[in-house]
């Protein structure tokens, strides 16, 4: 008898087509931060200056009455291979203050989907068609016995839903833990959802684009080991005709602030206007101009205006949010305390 059902019918492609590669572990909150304000006290100017193609300095002066006034000069050099708007390889990064303290930093690329960084710590991170897998080494010192290392991976389940988590180890003479995070996003055409839920606590945000005008995000974090909880509400209206984007905040203790942008394009060399604003506990203004040379021949990624957000203690790297900044789970694993065991 020949085969009554006859040959099998061809396998259905995968709804929803490629599923594509999820990002870094430190950008899964990125969308709902960007809405948010970054509030500064005093006057902060930014001189952007185009050498060549490949080449910028900037110099940045704040002053404050409540801290102490700095300046900082920082180089950034990209090369030739350019992968995205944001994403060109190798990337040198040098930011000097007048206290003479250097920050640097190198981004390269290995291989097509390897990327590397140096600074004080080693990063690498393997990007695949729908994973992307992160390993830090941090601060490691053979004579002390010290070390932090920080794994991170994510998987794209579907073309919406992301999962993975994040493993941070802490060692040094005395003292040694460990804490596992769990994180998941979606993404829905007009929203995102993302939570991290660890041992410490958990992170919450959820992000909301109106429309091409109107920008919402709010976010929710709890520490359980300080008892403690933030909640947080942040928009952004966008004005393109008349080249204003206004950000404002409110959280659960009262505090609100608002940043306030727009750009001359017309003027010989484009200017950038942000004046911000806190009231609450505590009332602060602040007002920060750019200049930037035109720089024609630049790739976007020198061309980036400087953020207007939210701030969580450090800005991202200046040379793009290829890598992204695994600074933060140093952080998490300095806030171990005793021993988890």
């Amino acid at each position: 008898m020949g085969n009554a059902l006859g040959p099998a019918a061809p396998r259905a492609p995968r709804r929803g087509g490629a599923l594509g590669n999820p990002g870094s572990f430190d950008e899964l909150h990125r969308q709902c931060k960007e809405v948010f304000p970054q509030q500064m006290e005093g006057v902060k100017l930014i001189v952007n200056k185009a050498l060549s193609s490949h080449f910028q300095v900037t110099h940045t002066v704040h002053m404050s009455t409540l801290g102490a006034s700095n300046y900082h000069f920082n180089a950034t050099f990209v090369g030739d291979r350019q992968l995205g708007p944001t994403e060109a390889f190798p990337t040198l990064v040098g930011d000097m203050d007048n206290s003479g303290s250097l920050n640097a930093q190198v981004l390269h690329l290995l291989a097509e989907r390897l990327r590397t960084k140096a600074v004080f710590q080693f990063d690498g991170e393997y990007r695949g068609d729908d994973c992307t897998a992160t390993l830090t080494l941090g601060n490691p010192d053979l004579l002390g016995e010290s070390v932090i290392l920080v794994a991170h991976f994510l998987q794209s389940v579907t073309s919406r839903l992301v999962l993975g988590g994040e493993m941070v180890y802490h060692r040094r003479p005395g003292e040694e833990g460990a804490i596992l995070t769990l994180a998941g996003k979606y993404t829905a055409p007009k929203w995102v959802a993302t939570l991290n839920v660890g041992y410490g606590g958990a992170h919450a945000s959820y992000y909301h684009r109106a429309n091409e005008q109107v920008q919402v995000g709010v976010e929710l974090e709890a520490n359980t080991r300080l008892q403690d909880t933030t909640f947080a509400f942040g928009y952004q209206l966008n004005l393109p005709q008349a080249n204003v984007v206004f950000r404002g905040s409110w959280t659960a203790t009262g505090a609100s602030g608002g940043c306030w942008r727009r750009s001359c394009p017309r003027c010989p060399s484009p200017w950038l206007w942000a004046p911000s604003s806190t009231t609450g506990r505590t009332a602060s203004t602040a007002a920060s101009a750019s200049s930037w040379a035109e720089g024609r021949r630049l790739p976007p990624v020198l061309l980036r205006e400087p953020p207007c957000r939210r701030g969580t203690g450090r800005r991202p790297p200046p040379g793009g949010p290829g890598l992204g900044s695994l600074a933060a789970g140093g952080r998490r694993a300095a806030a171990l305390g005793k021993p988890s065991g």
